[in-house]
């Protein structure tokens, strides 16, 4: 079977099972099956295609029309233009955390504190982007935290990071000039309509099982413990949360607290100053 047929045969697959954007991920898995980038599949397409690399593709085909992500059939996520190892124990790195980013790298920072930090996504991508900078970096899963140091060695950052088990600050001492998290923020009455695909992702990184808001409770509470005079709190947030946890920050004391958009529009972080 030619590589174009077998591509036309999977999309019509994942099609019918639902999948958004089929073509797209139809030619990611027929790239990871054949170790070649998705970018170079039109130069092989009238070309047949190896018994074995068409079983595995059709074996990775069966698992996405199951609605597995495709992040965690071909084991990596591009970010902010970097390529992370992602597995079932983290979250996929979505676009819209490059928001998050964005506000970071606004402002100068040496010593930054991810809470909740999976795949490393964040804190790796902060520290290359600004080179000099250090960082610890937490998570409750100890299989999210290996996913975390092998991205971090992948990058070269292994020398500049520091990952800890805790649960939000219990294990972190210190103080930082920048505390970053994406914490689980779906309210648990949300959670059945989610796609099949996010149902996928480990629930802990997804929700607190109550009202979606429980991590950041637990954030701006300890935050100004952690905070050097004039760092900042940023946190990534739910479209609808924009109003309470600006609320929050403001309550203990954080100031020039402000919610920023993503690309559509929705909001998408709020960042507060610990003042002098």
């Amino acid at each position: 079977m030619t590589g174009a047929k077998a591509l036309a045969r999977a999309v019509r697959i994942m099609t019918d099972a639902g999948v958004d954007g089929a073509p797209r991920d139809a030619r990611l898995l027929l790239g990871h099956a054949l170790g070649i980038g998705a970018d170079r599949l039109t130069l092989i397409l009238h070309e047949t295609v190896p018994m074995d690399a068409l079983a595995r593709f059709d074996m990775l085909v069966s698992q996405r029309a199951s609605r597995l992500p495709v992040a965690y059939l071909i084991g990596r996520r591009q970010f902010f233009g970097r390529d992370f190892i992602v597995t079932p124990a983290v979250l996929d790195p979505r676009g819209d955390t490059e928001t998050l980013i964005a506000v970071a790298l606004a402002r100068p920072f040496a010593g930054l504190l991810d809470l909740g930090t999976g795949s490393g996504a964040i804190a790796c991508t902060l520290l290359a982007e600004r080179d000099g900078t250090t960082c610890v970096a937490t998570d409750l899963s100890p299989a999210a935290l290996d996913v975390a140091q092998r991205n971090a060695a992948a990058l070269g950052l292994a020398g500049r990071i520091a990952f800890v088990e805790s649960d939000w600050f219990s294990q972190v001492t210190g103080r930082f000039d920048l505390i970053v998290s994406n914490p689980p923020y779906i309210a648990a009455a949300d959670m059945p309509g989610l796609s099949p695909e996010v149902l996928n992702e480990p629930r802990a990184a997804l929700t607190d099982d109550a009202d979606g808001l429980t991590g950041y409770r637990a954030i701006v509470a300890g935050a100004g413990a952690h905070l050097t005079s004039g760092g900042r709190l940023l946190v990534e947030i739910g479209a609808e949360q924009g109003t309470e946890v600006s609320a929050m920050f403001a309550a203990v004391g954080f100031v020039q607290v402000a919610v920023t958009k993503d690309i559509d529009g929705r909001d998408r972080c709020v960042s507060g100053d610990w003042p002098d």
